[in-house]
């Protein structure tokens, strides 16, 4: 998986200034830089948070077309495998980006289960439709984080956590405008988040649910019931999904053999790992590599 910086050099060429600590980053954005996105969409480890401003962007999400229209919010969580298929002439927006474990780390958003997660669920889609007041609202709060990034504020990391903080809470008040939010308990949440902090640290090594449950001091049983009620997914979803961003990303990425692959993602042997490639991809590791 590329860090938000390593995405952001693939897709840039260079940090967008020397000092980045590379954890939020928020800049305007049109058809040619929204394209170079499909470079590491899939494989970053970070959010991203894109208001449409002007025109329309057309992406794969899933294998199924969806258009994002003027005000909407598209919103891209690690791994999500998305495509931008077309933009209009006039398309303009604005796109926050945030490094996944800052974000699960700041303590003033732990409701972000419900933002970053479960919306997508009951939504089915990545994407909400939001006011001309409510869209108004949330570009003013991203354009001051752009103000921020670029000033020479002597507290501007601690001004970004914050404003970032803020946007995440106002973007919660929209969501619950648009989906009916269920009662999760604080303890629930907390130990959802727990694991998604674990995952990115021990996926290829541990594909069993009994190794995560166990750093949590819980049961298997337990565990599989939290991310069911928090996400609508299961706990091999999760590290499935992992496994295969990781795969393909060495496929497409290195020249490490198939065997070598399987190796450094613990499978038993390189037939397992292919079968297992193919039921989630549709293609076999080599097929995918050719594509790549």
């Amino acid at each position: 998986m590329y860090s938000l910086k390593e995405a952001w050099i693939k897709m840039h060429g260079d940090a967008p200034f020397d000092d980045w600590d590379s954890t939020i980053y928020c800049q305007e954005t049109d058809a040619a830089i929204t394209f170079r996105a499909n470079e590491t969409h899939g494989y970053m480890s970070a959010f991203t948070f894109t208001l449409i401003l002007k025109g329309w962007l057309m992406i794969d999400y899933n294998g199924r077309e969806l258009m994002l229209n003027r005000n909407d919010l598209y919103i891209y969580s690690p791994g999500m495998q998305v495509n931008i298929l077309s933009a209009s002439d006039d398309y303009h927006g604005i796109c926050l980006l945030a490094d996944e474990e800052t974000t699960l780390r700041i303590p003033s958003t732990r409701d972000l289960v419900s933002l970053a997660y479960k919306p997508i669920v009951q939504l089915h889609e990545p994407k909400l439709v939001l006011s001309e007041d409510v869209a108004k609202r949330l570009a003013r709060k991203m354009f001051d984080i752009t103000d921020v990034i670029h000033s020479n504020h002597i507290y501007r990391q601690q001004l970004l956590q914050m404003l970032y903080a803020v946007f995440l809470l106002d973007f919660q008040g929209a969501q619950e405008e648009a989906i009916h939010k269920h009662y999760i308990p604080q303890r629930m949440e907390e130990l959802f988040i727990s694991f998604m902090l674990l995952l990115p640290h021990h996926f290829a090594e541990h594909h069993d649910i009994g190794f995560y449950a166990s750093q949590l001091h819980i049961t298997d049983d337990y565990l599989s019931r939290i991310v069911r009620r928090v996400s609508g997914r299961t706990v091999m979803d999760y590290i499935n999904q992992l496994l295969v961003m990781e795969a393909s990303f060495l496929l497409s990425t290195t020249t490490l053999s198939v065997a070598q692959i399987a190796d450094r993602l613990h499978f038993a042997d390189a037939p397992s790992f292919s079968k297992f490639f193919l039921r989630l991809k549709g293609l076999s590791p080599r097929e995918y590599r050719k594509k790549s």
